[in-house]
């Protein structure tokens, strides 16, 4: 049976303290996000600049893509295309059996999450150690990170505290945040003064110098691709924009839109390899190019991944990452993923209340909401939907064109409210599993009107 979006909210929501807890956090994010962006007067005008930049960039998309290799192949970085998920782990795991490597740091890539490379290696007999902070504490308890920007944002001190006592043997009941960092770092250190490949995302890639930019708060990127004797980059063809001085346009959103930062601690610009080292960067498709001939959706090729459309989504707050059973989660999450499998996925585009919060707050002007419903019609065209909705919407599509059969089907139910509530107070009516059934009415509105409305009217 298939687990939807529906099903693991459900688990999350049932620690109730926990979900009040997170989505305090979460709307905390997003409001050091309002203060940072209601501090800069051009802030609308940044948002602006960005989304047409992306615009531009998304039409033009093969030129400025053939110009970045061609630059950095002068530049001496090793330039791979992927068509798929399984193409972009076959090359990476090709470039480890090269150089005989047995130890590897990866900093935080939403695309290897997406391509499922840590899976990928360990069957093959490849460990990789994640360096963000939030990452390796989910690579410890096994989990799939929750948030694109705080991986570890669903779990509290305490958990964190009794997993580095499971696996960093530290001191047990220590949840004091400064003793965990430091246990953190210097278990870290070693991996990183070990390590012989260092793996990294690309946040931006510059066709004009042929250069990219990883944007980090612990350094951890730089620490990997400083020690290790070969660096390959992970990017999706989307990061790519045409100039450098479109960079910084896009330096004062990111951070600002992410955490509330006036800018992120660490942005680490690569063009070229040390003497003596490698560099590579793999520019991965994985179904971008069908999203980019979908008229509808292209524009969430956009995305910086910043996740200040998590950050405000009421449902994603509630209902926490891992219900989204995907890498990406949240509201662009939810537009990403069917595009991918959209049988797998039919249920995201419906987690949603079309709110438009997370339109609002993108630093790009992804239209998410109007996306998300222009999914729902997809699905249901394609015959994805869920069977008892679908039966549901038919049903009260006929009941609402036949004003005589919605009249008597009102009736008829407020009477058998009153004469038998077990009918609609049950577990089968999904209502009635988080309300109360309201007390049926002796009349309905109509009804009323018809007795008082037009004699009200001509007093």
């Amino acid at each position: 049976m298939k687990i939807t979006h529906a099903d693991l909210a459900e688990k999350f929501i049932a620690d109730e303290p926990r979900t009040d807890w997170h989505d305090d956090t979460l709307w905390f994010v997003r409001e050091k996000r309002d203060r940072a962006a209601h501090g800069l007067p051009e802030w609308e005008d940044l948002r602006e600049w960005a989304s047409q930049i992306k615009n531009h960039t998304l039409s033009n998309l093969s030129n400025y893509l053939t110009e970045f290799e061609e630059k950095a192949n002068a530049n001496r970085i090793i330039v791979h295309w992927a068509a798929d998920a399984l193409e972009h782990n076959k090359i990476i795991h090709s470039i480890i059996q090269k150089h005989k490597i047995q130890k590897i740091v990866k900093s935080k890539s939403m695309l290897t999450e997406e391509c499922h490379l840590n899976e990928y290696l360990q069957e093959n007999g490849v460990e990789v150690v994640d360096t963000d902070l939030g990452e390796r504490i989910v690579q410890f308890r096994k989990e799939p990170p929750s948030h694109i920007v705080l991986p570890a944002i669903h779990l509290k001190r305490e958990d964190v505290s009794e997993t580095f006592h499971q696996h960093l043997q530290t001191e047990k009941g220590n949840n004091y945040p400064q003793y965990l960092t430091e246990a953190a770092r210097l278990h870290l250190r070693d991996k990183f003064v070990q390590s012989e490949l260092a793996i990294t995302g690309v946040n931006f890639a510059i066709a004009e110098t042929g250069g990219f930019v990883v944007c980090t708060n612990e350094g951890n990127a730089d620490m990997g691709a400083h020690t290790a004797d070969v660096h390959i980059a992970c990017m999706g063809f989307e990061k790519i924009i045409p100039k450098a001085e479109h960079l910084a346009v896009f330096l004062r959103l990111l951070a600002r839109s992410a955490t509330g930062q006036p800018v992120t601690t660490y942005s680490s610009h690569f063009h070229k390899p040390r003497p003596g080292k490698e560099m590579h960067i793999i520019i991965v498709d994985n179904g971008r190019s069908t999203q980019l001939g979908r008229a509808d959706f292209r524009d969430s090729l956009k995305c910086i991944r910043c996740a200040a459309c998590f950050n405000t989504c009421p449902v994603y707050r509630r209902s926490g990452g891992h219900s989204y059973h995907t890498a990406v989660a949240g509201p662009i999450g939810s537009i990403l993923s069917p595009n991918l499998d959209m049988k797998a996925n039919a249920d995201l585009p419906f987690a949603s209340t079309l709110c438009g919060s997370c339109t609002n707050v993108c630093p790009v002007k992804i239209n998410i909401h109007e996306q998300l419903w222009k999914w729902r019609q997809v699905i249901v065209a394609e015959g994805y939907a869920d069977s008892t909705k679908t039966i549901g919407m038919k049903t009260m599509a006929y009941l609402f064109s036949k004003p005589s059969v919605y009249r008597f089907a009102g009736k008829m139910g407020r009477k058998m409210m009153k004469i038998v509530p077990a009918l609609t107070n049950n577990k089968l009516n999904l209502w009635y599993k988080q309300r109360e059934m309201p007390e049926p009415p002796k009349e309905s509105f109509r009804e009323w009107y018809l007795k008082n409305g037009k004699i009200k009217l001509k007093e």
